[in-house]
């Protein structure tokens, strides 16, 4: 479905993140694992290739401008080109009421949520236009379709993910580069179970969120961004996809 493309995959080295960089690579693509943390880069880019992927690790913070650029320079330097990109990166710094949250906190979660996946976007798109076309996916959140309480920088946030998404999809669409959105419900992943054990209450309520009743898996994530980075969703772009088992739209 990917043969012979090239694909970046940032925040691409555990979680979510790494199942996809699994998924573009079981389904032909060469990927750039794109990570901060360096220890844990290295190891997924040893088991991608352990199972048959051309893969690599970048080391970046994607909320640096210069380090972005040159991310997306060494992809291109090394594969002479970029077709395909899925940004995942996000962290955010913290939760609680508005009224005692910190200013400080309140940035750094859109920094690190919303303006690095722009910075992402105006580099992969750069290269993208060089090549003739490509396709990106962002990693958005429930959170951002109907806000969250207590959680308002990271739903703000991912709510200016779903707009970027969009604005920069009609740009570029006659351009032959497609960008959708990827709104992921409750996964199972490793930050995600030590959670439930530190919140075992809260473990059996996120369990029936969704009207499946029932956790996602994140290679269920990365079967849909593969789908959509891939030819097959060749006419679908600027769109918001919730892979949530029926989450978004629970009454």
């Amino acid at each position: 479905m990917l043969k012979n493309k090239v694909a970046i995959v940032t925040g691409g080295a555990t979680g979510i993140g790494r199942a996809i960089c699994q998924q573009l690579g079981d389904d032909g693509a060469s990927v750039a694992v794109v990570d901060f943390n360096r220890e844990a880069g290295e190891t997924c880019v040893s088991d991608l290739k352990g199972s048959g992927v051309d893969a690599f690790f970048v080391s970046c913070d994607v909320s640096n401008e210069a380090q972005v650029s040159a991310m997306v320079s060494a992809v291109v330097e090394r594969y002479g080109r970029l077709d395909i990109a899925c940004n995942n990166a996000a962290v955010s710094r913290g939760s609680g009421p508005i009224h005692q949250f910190s200013r400080e906190v309140f940035d750094q979660t859109l920094e690190m949520c919303l303006t690095n996946t722009w910075l992402c976007m105006k580099y992969e798109i750069e290269a993208m236009l060089v090549g003739g076309g490509g396709s990106i996916v962002n990693i958005s959140s429930n959170a951002s379709l109907r806000g969250q309480a207590f959680n308002t920088a990271y739903a703000t946030a991912k709510g200016g993910v779903n707009i970027l998404t969009k604005s920069a999809s009609t740009e570029y669409a006659s351009k032959d580069i497609r960008i959708n959105a990827i709104s992921p419900g409750v996964i199972r992943t490793p930050g995600l179970e030590k959670y439930f054990e530190e919140q075992p209450k809260m473990a059996e309520q996120l369990r029936k969120a969704a009207p499946m009743q029932r956790l996602g898996e994140p290679s269920e994530i990365a079967n849909a961004v593969a789908f959509l980075l891939s030819d097959k969703a060749s006419f679908i772009t600027g769109q918001l996809l919730s892979v949530d088992g029926g989450g978004a739209v629970r009454g």
